[in-house]
């Protein structure tokens, strides 16, 4: 999406209904609203989110739009710590018929082309990686695709593991789970081995990991260029090696 589509998608608000949450591991949480029939996005891509039911100082937060188009429905997922901000408490304290608002969608981490692809995620950095293979899987397209998911969990709480591990049966799309920084790099190693920068790079999670990792890629003589980051913000320490 261009610069000046985002710019016109970020003026454009609508209010969400809130229907459920949920916990997807000890500290991540899952949450569910309504989807507006004209309400639509490219997989990956993330909506600004604003706090309506309860004044706080920082009410708007970027999040990944964790569920594909087709879903019908506008998922967001995110860590929530002992210690959570203001914006994540009033999450929590959403109830059933409460609304959100949403700025968006915006952002250009998504698929453009077949290229083969790798998709690097760190810890939460999985959401937008739920979405694009979400939407592979409806398109029926996945057997035409060259990607290979990479999530690295030093916990090894690997959430969606039973969604992702069903999509993976459905489509020619290979994931592999892994808990240490050492072994992340052998799989980088084998898939910029075999494609070099006829392969595009895609690396989210938190700011310090996607750092991390796209200077890795980028010391291995994968062109800047055939890496897109998405950086999760606002989480102060990862919980990766």
């Amino acid at each position: 999406m261009s610069f000046f589509q985002d710019t016109l998608s970020i003026f454009k608000k609508r209010e969400l209904l809130f229907l459920e949450s949920y916990k997807e591991s000890e500290d991540v949480y899952t949450f569910l609203f309504e989807k507006e029939q004209d309400l639509t996005w490219k997989a990956g891509q993330h909506g600004l989110f604003t706090i309506t039911h309860k004044k706080i100082k920082n009410p708007i937060r970027p999040f990944t739009v964790a569920s594909a188009p087709t879903e019908n429905i506008v998922r967001i997922t995110m860590r929530i710590n002992e210690n959570p901000s203001d914006f994540k408490k009033a999450m929590l304290e959403l109830k059933q018929g409460m609304r959100v608002k949403m700025s968006g969608p915006v952002g250009g981490f998504y698929l453009k082309d077949d290229s083969p692809s790798l998709l690097i995620a760190g810890g939460i950095g999985i959401t937008p990686f739920r979405a694009i293979l979400k939407q592979i899987d409806s398109e029926g397209d996945g057997v035409e695709k060259q990607i290979h998911l990479l999530y690295l969990d030093s916990q090894k709480s690997f959430i969606y593991k039973d969604e992702l591990d069903e999509l993976a049966k459905n489509t020619s799309i290979s994931i592999t789970y892994l808990d240490s920084r050492d072994d992340l790099h052998q799989e980088i190693d084998k898939f910029s081995t075999l494609y070099e920068n006829n392969g595009n790079y895609f690396v989210a999670g938190p700011k310090s990991i996607v750092e991390s990792i796209s200077t890795y890629l980028q010391n291995n003589y994968v062109s800047k260029k055939n890496i897109k980051k998405d950086a999760f913000f606002g989480y102060k320490k990862d919980r990766l090696n």
